[in-house]
Order: C-alpha cells, then structure tokens, then sequence
C-alpha cells in the first residue's frame, strides 16, 4: 500500500540517475534542433523541448521536473536563440518564449505530480476497501479460527494507519491516558481531540479502536507507532475503526 503522498519522489537535495537526465535531456534536444534550425520554426523546437519536460515530470519527481524546465529554458537560449551558443537573447519575442518555456515547464511538472497524488489515493482506497471486504469474507467464512481473524484485522489497521504494531486485547480500556479512536476518525485523551492531522499519530503511546457489540466492549486494538510520525487521514481513521469492528462477532462468539 503506498504511503501518504508524494508517491515515487526521492529525498531532496539528492542527486539521481532520473534528475541528471532531466538536465541533460532538454540539452541534448536543443542541441540536436540546434542542426536544423532553418527548417524548424521556434513554436515546434519548444513543443519539443515541453515533452523533454513531460518526460521528466512523469517520473513523478517534482526536482527532476524543476530541473528540467530550467534546463530546457537555458537549452534554448544557449541553441536556438541569437547570438547563438551564449546566454544572452537580443529578440524580445525570444525572451518571452524562453520565459514561457520554463513557466510551462513547472505547470506541466505541478500537473504531473497533481495526477500521481491522484493516483496513489486511489489505489490507497481500493486497498482499503480490498481489507475490509477481504476481512469481512474471513469472518463470514466461519472455519477461521478467532485468533488468525484476529491477527489478520491487526495487521490492516496497522498498515492502514503507518503504525509499527497493533494487537488485540480483551476487556475494556482501563488506562485513561490511552487516546481513544471512534468511528468519526476522532481522536480523543482524556475528552481531548488529538489533532493527527497536523501533530500525527501519539508516538510511544498506545491509542486504542475499542471492539463493541453494541453497547457492551469486547475488548480492544492497541495500536503503537514507535519508530516514526504519521498522518493518516480521516478516511484511513474511519477505515481502521471499521476493520475492528469486522473482530466482533469473532471474539463475542469465542
């Protein structure tokens, strides 16, 4: 399951083999329409040199896209703009089209990133729903034995909300200080919202999704996130209290 956004982007400020290309790319292109520059007219050389971008920006790696954009407006004034093989541009029409060139260049880089977000909460919530069906299809199976059911919810809610670890626990909650998560997405200490959304899941804390058939609690998730913040969003949230409600009839049964 992909983790929350930014899908496919390496750590900034790291060279790699996807952002070298980036910068040599629109480079190569302008020098190769550098050699046909009496037959090409400026309008196609920077379409060509917007798929260099395209190129770049559809690895998903925001940097890589920047590169080269930069790249290609620099391409084209050092190639295809006179006085040729400087970086200096005399036409004023040529300064436009190299300043469009690299606006388009981060437009269409923004785009890209805009459509792998998309992609990845999609494929995120097609995970999601695959646990919950594929959960409610152990439960109603019947001949699985209450702690592989168990074990199998624990494991989702801990891969839905980024935490370390989740395991079950029968009985009420007894400890005050465990923040609690309901069926909103809320979560609460102490009558206290926890705001996840901008300080993350507690670390080092447990928080607990209780289990209840009806009014009467079953036992509960404790769910712990150690090694690192995360930020599920609210639909995660709701998601991993509805994974737990799947281990009711399971534990109410046993």
């Amino acid at each position: 399951m992909l983790t929350n956004d930014e899908a496919g982007s390496t750590a900034r400020g790291v060279i790699t083999p996807v952002r070298v290309a980036a910068i040599l790319l629109p480079i190569v292109t302008s020098a190769i329409l550098a050699g046909f520059r009496e037959e090409i007219p400026t309008a196609a050389a920077v379409l060509v040199l917007v798929l260099a971008v395209v190129a770049a920006a559809a690895t998903g790696d925001r940097a890589a896209g920047l590169l080269a954009a930069v790249s290609a407006g620099a391409a084209f004034d050092f190639f295809l703009t006179e006085p040729y093989q400087r970086f200096t541009i005399e036409d004023p029409d040529d300064i436009q089209v190299a300043v469009l060139l690299v606006f388009i260049g981060v437009a269409v880089t923004e785009l890209a990133l805009w459509g792998h977000r998309q992609q990845a909460r999609a494929a995120r919530r097609s995970g999601y729903l695959e646990g919950v069906l594929g959960t409610a299809r152990v439960v109603s199976a019947g001949d699985t034995p209450p702690e592989v059911v168990v074990d199998v919810v624990a494991h989702q809610i801990a891969e839905v909300l980024g935490a370390d670890s989740c395991e079950f626990v029968a009985g009420p909650v007894r400890d005050s200080r465990i923040a609690l998560l309901d069926h909103e997405g809320n979560l609460t200490r102490d009558e206290h919202d926890v705001d996840v959304e901008r300080i993350g899941l507690p670390t080092n804390e447990h928080i607990a999704l209780v289990v209840r058939r009806g009014t009467q609690p079953l036992g509960h998730f404790l769910v712990t996130s150690t090694t690192k913040v995360t930020y599920p969003t609210r639909e995660q949230r709701r998601i991993a209290v509805l994974l737990a409600d799947q281990v009711a009839p399971v534990v109410a049964s046993g």
